[in-house]
């Protein structure tokens, strides 16, 4: 069977070679295969040495201190830990504050964990995104109470693309004391993050959307301001108590490489995904009752969402099988009912049914987005014939 053309690089992203071959590299007997708590034997001492090199790696990708870098098993354990351990950390300390502000556009991971905060008496302040699906600081700067205790935004959407402008958010938290998470999954390793100068106070990353394995992460936190968190794992105190478990010293070193390699090539390729971006819209954008959703200003470089009106969404999928793309989040992919996100920023439930995500990456190429263009032209003229 042929092959179809990868286009959902925001699902996830292939492993880097140059990646794979470091982590293969810890896996073995004749590797660097210990456990990193083992301190009284060299295996130990060398898998210690390569979870601390990675986690510099990682620090210096996001402009922190690598003491502010605690391991996890990806940004959805990220979000769980920074949303709730904040939470339950201010509440141990005696902070009575209910109030937590997010969006309606967020991450699964972040929304179901406001829901559960609301379920323990929290009040959670969900801020719609306008037409473009932007939350604007204005917005958080308006709902801010002293009440609040935590805003959590996302810095990119993982369906539309459309980027939050967190320094300008992080001024407000910052000045009120408020602290700010930042769910960094899409745009670690793809737009410059500096958590110091955007004065951002938790951020998550997952490995798995900048090249390297599934199944690994990690969670920023401050040390200047000083953010206490409330361990959700327990057994062992490992990570400075905030995360119990055996580190997986292949994925964290896999990870540290992915960090260098996505800092040493991002302007590069900021430059040349976007371009075949762009041209994969040019290509399409003449076709009837096509239209883009979400801001083409303040957008990552790779994410292209539109809608191929009067076709419905789970046809027009199997229709394009020459093409891997997909009609939301990934992680959203059990239910049925139109994206949450689209019809946030207003589109109708049709009109979201009918949109299709495609994004690019770093092994995408300019015969891959020709002959994409030239399948969807095809394909969606044909339904709508049929149609």
């Amino acid at each position: 069977m042929k092959k179809a053309i990868y286009l959902d690089y925001a699902a996830t992203t292939p492993v880097d070679p140059r990646v794979a071959e470091k982590m293969v590299a810890c896996l073995t007997l004749d590797g660097n295969f210990g456990n990193a708590a083992s301190r009284s034997h060299l295996y130990g001492w060398q898998a210690e040495e390569a979870v601390e090199t990675a986690r510099q790696q990682v620090a210096d990708l996001i402009g922190a201190d690598l003491r502010e870098i605690v391991w996890t098993s990806g940004a959805t354990e990220s979000n769980n830990l920074a949303i709730k351990g904040v939470v339950e950390a201010l509440k141990a300390a005696g902070n009575t504050g209910q109030h937590i502000i997010t969006s309606a556009i967020e991450h699964k991971a972040v929304l179901d964990c406001c829901e559960y905060l609301h379920s323990q008496g929290y009040k959670i302040t969900y801020l719609q995104p306008n037409a473009q699906g932007v939350i604007s600081p204005e917005q958080v700067a308006e709902a801010l109470s002293d009440e609040t205790i935590l805003v959590s935004l996302m810095h990119v959407n993982n369906e539309l693309g459309t980027v939050t402008d967190i320094a300008a958010i992080g001024v407000l938290t910052r000045s009120a004391g408020i602290s700010f998470h930042v769910d960094a999954a899409q745009s670690a390793g793809k737009l410059a993050i500096d958590c110091k100068a955007m004065n951002v106070d938790l951020l998550s990353l997952s490995a798995h959307k900048m090249y390297g394995p599934k199944g690994m992460g990690a969670l920023f936190v401050n040390r200047q301001p000083k953010i206490d968190i409330a361990a959700q794992i327990h057994g062992g105190g490992h990570e400075r108590g905030m995360r119990s478990g055996t580190l997986a010293t292949h994925q964290i070193v896999a990870m540290g490489e992915a960090a260098v390699i996505a800092k040493a090539e991002m302007q590069d390729e900021i430059t040349r995904i976007s371009s075949l971006r762009d041209k994969l819209w040019l290509g399409i954008k003449d076709l009837p009752g096509i239209s883009r959703n979400g801001s083409t200003d303040a957008v990552s470089p790779g994410h292209l969402n539109v809608c191929l009106s009067g076709v419905e969404g789970e046809t027009l999928l199997m229709s394009l099988r020459e093409l891997a793309i997909s009609s939301g989040s990934a992680c959203n992919s059990a239910s049925m009912k139109p994206s949450y996100v689209l019809t946030a920023m207003g589109l109708s439930d049709a009109e979201a049914d009918s949109s299709v995500r495609m994004t690019v990456g770093r092994f995408t190429d300019e015969t891959d987005i020709n002959n994409a263009v030239e399948h969807i032209r095809n394909v969606y003229g044909r339904l709508q014939q049929a149609g």
